[in-house]
């Protein structure tokens, strides 16, 4: 590895199944993950060549259906680039490779799908975070058990990787790629500040970078290279390149994730050296994209000048799964092309989830320390619901029942349930709940209070007796007092107040339930 420094500011670096904090021979900070989740199981990986201390470990979960979720603190409104890893190394001795589905809130980012046990997998996004978490979750095992690595993030600054749909959509990596690299090994922090992980082209695997054309050869220099321009790709990517010496560079690889509209760049630099003045112009072809082909590229002129980054693209451009092209020279090119580096990202639309996770969210962290239950983390609704609530499906994923009977929770009764407008059903009972009965007047579909068995004071609302659904209301042992509104009597519901001495119907003789 590089020589190691201290860390950029901002970076989090999780170890999922660690037991301990380390810092790497990189100089990055490592952080054990038993505080971060609630679910799942350490466990050593056997068998694994990697001599990368993050991966002796792993996280697994249940293929029960649930959803299994880390909270990852962020600022709002700041650009991420969000890296998940995944090394099976055949941890369950299962013979049946794991398959599952890796989400981001409530948005399905990408499947988990491990063809070779051997084989690191890695799922990169730039993401806009949009509140102070972004939960990265796991769900929907269709083979084996999920689990995960590593969790890696890191800030982008300024512009890098802005977008105009960036609040609507996230990018998904499908391919970044050093070409003409000296080795098989990646290039990444400390050489790239952002720790962005540029794959070398000599790593040999199925439908990647395949179809080179003849001539093909790789060209370097150690001279510095002027990469300040926006996406800032490191030095050391730029300081290598392919060069096609019979006029035309080919290649073919899969893009993961696609079909579909993607943001892709390509990085140019002249850092061949000429005792003669010379040319290299040349254009992008894509079977079938004829749209695709931009301007003629001249390398020295559009940079300006040599060791000079040069970054033509598209922020949007529809691409297939498989991508063929070639760069071809220009008649009037007296060099075949160049090409150092290239990025291409998927848009991923950002689906909303439930109107009702902030609420949700807010109500789960009063609650923290009482138990895993509060800490299920991701969108309350999808792809799974928190284990204590239920949610509709249609015409919007809405939280239609709570039931938190006997968490010992304290102080007053969640307001945020005012907020729940599409409640059915509340269980609150056999906890330490104190205070008024809050206003649930807007839930006007709830058919079942239960806030029994608590310490709840003041009077029986009268909006209770309003609530057209209303079928069961259990008050039993407060301390509640007043009158209890006539209009409950007439209502038909089952209703128990027994134990709440100092509470009355209005003219009638006491009685415990209707």
């Amino acid at each position: 590895p590089a020589v190691s420094r201290a860390q950029m500011p901002g970076f989090l670096s999780i170890d999922c199944g660690g037991a301990a904090n380390y810092t790497d021979a990189r100089g990055l900070r490592w952080t054990s993950d038993a505080g971060l989740i609630a679910t799942g199981t350490p466990i050593s990986t056997p068998n694994t060549s990697s001599t990368d201390t993050q991966y002796a470990t792993l996280r697994a979960f249940p293929s029960d259906g649930a959803k299994h979720c880390y909270a990852l603190p962020v600022a709002t409104r700041a650009r991420y680039l969000l890296r998940a890893t995944f090394l099976y190394a055949g941890f369950d001795g299962d013979d049946a490779f794991p398959e599952f589905d890796l989400y981001l809130g409530a948005t399905r980012w990408s499947p988990v799908v491990v063809y070779d046990g051997a084989r690191l997998v890695t799922r990169e996004a730039v993401v806009l975070a949009q509140s102070s978490t972004v939960s990265v979750c796991l769900s929907n095992a269709t083979t084996g058990r999920p689990f995960i690595s590593t969790l890696e993030l890191r800030p982008l600054n300024g512009s890098l990787y802005r977008t105009d749909a960036e609040a609507r959509a996230f990018l998904a990596l499908a391919a970044r790629i050093n070409f003409g690299a000296p080795s098989p090994d990646p290039v990444r922090y400390p050489d790239d500040p952002y720790d962005r992980i540029w794959e070398s082209d000599m790593v040999r695997r199925a439908n990647y970078l395949v179809d080179a054309a003849p001539g093909t050869v790789n060209v370097s220099t150690d001279k510095p290279v002027f990469v300040a321009t926006s996406e800032r790709p490191p030095e050391k990517v730029m300081q290598t390149a392919v060069v096609g010496t019979l006029g035309e560079l080919t290649y073919r690889l899969n893009l993961n994730g696609f079909p579909g509209d993607g943001w892709a760049f390509s990085y140019f630099a002249e850092i061949e050296e000429s005792v003669v003045p010379e040319t290299r112009k040349f254009k992008l072809f894509i079977p079938g994209l004829p749209d695709v082909s931009k301007a003629t590229v001249d390398v020295g002129e559009n940079a300006p000048g040599k060791l000079r980054l040069y970054q033509p693209g598209y922020y949007n451009v529809s691409l297939p799964f498989v991508l063929s092209f070639a760069f071809r020279k220009t008649n009037d090119s007296s060099r075949g092309p160049i090409l150092n580096a290239f990025e291409i990202y998927k848009y991923v639309e950002i689906e909303p989830g439930s109107p009702d996770a902030l609420a949700m969210a807010s109500l789960a962290s009063r609650y923290t320390s009482l138990g895993d239950w509060a800490n299920e983390g991701g969108d309350p609704c999808w792809p799974s619901p928190w284990s204590w609530v239920r949610c509709s499906s249609e015409p919007q994923l809405r939280v239609v029942s709570i039931n938190l009977s006997g968490k010992n929770l304290t102080g007053g009764v969640p307001p945020e349930l005012v907020a729940l407008s599409f409640l059915a059903e509340i269980r609150l009972d056999d906890n330490m709940l104190t205070g008024p009965i809050p206003d649930l007047a807007a839930s006007s579909n709830l058919s079942i209070i239960h806030f029994e068995n608590n310490q709840l004071t003041g009077s029986v609302p009268s909006y209770l007796s309003s609530l057209p659904k209303l079928t069961e209301l259990y008050l039993q042992n407060n301390k509640l007092s007043g009158y209890i509104p006539k209009a409950l009597k007439s209502r038909g519901i089952i209703f128990n107040y027994a134990g709440n001495m100092d509470l009355k119907r209005q003219g009638i003789k006491r009685s415990t339930t209707w």
